[in-house]
């Protein structure tokens, strides 16, 4: 039986989150936009009046702070919305973070307006939508209180715990309650908003506790519940 994304959560877990599978299937709503490994979707000075939802591919959306480290804030699945999700009046807003095509890939791209009149048509997509802001609130609090950590140790493993609760998968022969992350090093360090070199003297760390386990170029497998412990070990002894 597969894991929970959110295990407090059930009953919203209940409800089913907007896909590309609530939209239209004559492809009448929004078109198809494609993209090259490494493009951008949007900019952070482009008006936010358009939803997307991805088909294949991978993105990322980061943050825009071109004098700072940018922080990726979410990696869209498929058949996720991503974008413009604030249903208000407002039109004149930007964008104020980037969209990047980390390989090949394609999205429905559909004007805001159209979605709003399309959504006042459609019960069952409206409410799919308020189930996937609902769920989204919660891992953006969730990655808040990651990212509210200052020290290395505490933020990379937190993370990691999160990551492991979201996606991660019991690796074949490890032991109960061990999760398999597939993501390089670079990749956690802008996910952590920390540089790539200090992830790799963390993860050292925490490997030579038995917390982790990884080689090069494989796959970084995860102590939940020793992490688990050991972070609040850290904790206690901090307050």
């Amino acid at each position: 039986m597969d894991t929970p994304k959110f295990p407090h959560h059930l009953d919203c877990e209940a409800l089913t989150s907007i896909t590309a599978d609530h939209l239209p299937r004559d492809g009448s709503l929004g078109r198809v936009r494609r993209y090259p490994k490494g493009a951008d979707l949007w900019q952070a000075d482009d008006p936010a009046d358009r939803i997307y939802f991805r088909r294949r591919g991978r993105v990322e959306i980061v943050t825009a702070t071109p004098d700072e480290r940018p922080v990726v804030l979410r990696t869209i699945e498929a058949g996720q919305p991503f974008g413009e999700l604030c249903v208000c009046t407002a039109r004149a807003r930007t964008r104020e973070t980037t969209a990047h095509a980390l390989v090949a890939s394609e999205a429905i791209e559909i004007k805001l307006n159209s979605f709003l009149g399309y959504l006042r048509q459609n019960r069952e997509a409206l409410e799919a939508l308020v189930c996937t802001l609902c769920l989204r609130l919660t891992d953006t609090e969730h990655r808040v209180e990651v990212l509210a950590h200052r020290g290395a140790e505490q933020r990379l493993g937190r993370l990691m715990i999160r990551l492991g609760t979201l996606g991660g998968r019991s690796g074949r022969g490890a032991p109960r309650d061990t999760v398999t992350l597939s993501l390089s090093h670079n990749e956690l360090a802008r996910l952590a908003g920390m540089t790539r070199p200090h992830v790799t003297v963390t993860l050292g760390r925490l490997r030579r506790r038995g917390l982790v386990r990884y080689r090069r170029e494989g796959p970084l497998r995860v102590d939940v519940p020793g992490l688990t412990a050991y972070l609040g070990r850290l904790g206690r002894e901090a307050g």
